[in-house]
């Protein structure tokens, strides 16, 4: 819902070449009973969603949490579905959602911000004022968790992790830095079941990482696992054979006797 170059935002399409691309607010209404017998009536409610056409012509729905920011839950539904059930609210969108979204990025950023010099106490209060907001939004989330890893508190970290770990964006393209961020602090708070934990769910979301591959045998190895180390040395080598890291890392495990003479991480299974 923000402007882009050679695209012309009306705040409920984006138009493409010619070709109107949905994006936007729009709601869904539903009948409900209220009351028995002789008391009994008819109420309709409305419900209110952010919609964000895909590139396959089928729409990604997301609902309005009670403060009107999209949160929770995306599900994609065809098309011809959503034109015969979804209303467009432009409206709606510019008087309300586009302003809770500002404000709560505002919020984000000066969390961000705050983290960035160092002033915990002042990044935590704004990070959990977006959190109220949006109990689910993935940087608010991961900065407040950066924040108490900053300050060395597990137990709050490990409250957030709990949090993290359950929510797929967070393992999305467009937060791989904030990830790789999280799981490294927890690695140096040596939160090392945590951070495998971590690691491997990310693994079910994110293919052929040679980073992400890396970092677990990273944690393996704090553990103590060599097996389970050199496995995803290997597996990150396989991806990427010329990753700096991993190379160097395979040839300290061989210094360390861990690794058979002529062992080939690229043949491993």
């Amino acid at each position: 819902m923000t402007e882009q170059a050679g695209q012309e935002v009306t705040g409920q399409e984006v138009v493409r070449d010619g070709a109107e691309k949905i994006k936007g607010v729009f709601s869904t209404q539903s009948v409900a009973k209220v009351g028995t017998g002789t008391t009994q009536r008819r109420t309709i409610q409305k419900t209110y969603w952010s919609g964000d056409e895909l590139d396959d012509g089928r729409i990604d729905v997301q609902p309005l949490n009670r403060n009107y920011v999209p949160s929770g839950p995306k599900r994609t539904i065809d098309r011809e579905e959503f034109l015969s059930k979804f209303n467009p609210e432009p409206e709606f969108y510019m008087s309300t959602v586009f302003p809770a979204i500002k404000k709560l990025d505002e919020t984000i950023v000066r969390g961000e911000k705050h983290r960035e010099r160092g002033a915990a106490y002042s990044a935590e209060y704004e990070f959990k004022q977006a959190t109220n907001v949006d109990e689910e939004n993935v940087r608010a989330n991961f900065g407040l968790g950066l924040t108490y890893l900053d300050r060395g508190d597990q137990v709050k970290a490990n409250d957030i992790f709990e949090r993290i770990v359950g929510l797929e964006a967070a393992f999305e393209e467009e937060h791989k830095h904030l990830f790789n961020d999280f799981g490294i602090n927890m690695r140096k708070n040596k939160m090392y079941e945590q951070a495998l934990q971590y690691y491997l769910r990310a693994e079910e979301l994110v293919t052929n990482d040679e980073h992400l591959f890396h970092n677990i045998a990273r944690c393996f190895y704090e553990k103590g696992d060599i097996k389970g180390c050199k496995k995803y040395v290997a597996k990150s080598l396989r991806v990427n054979p010329n990753l700096k890291e991993s190379k160097m890392f395979w040839a300290f495990l061989k210094s360390k006797g861990h690794v058979a003479e002529g062992e080939d991480p690229m043949a491993a299974a």
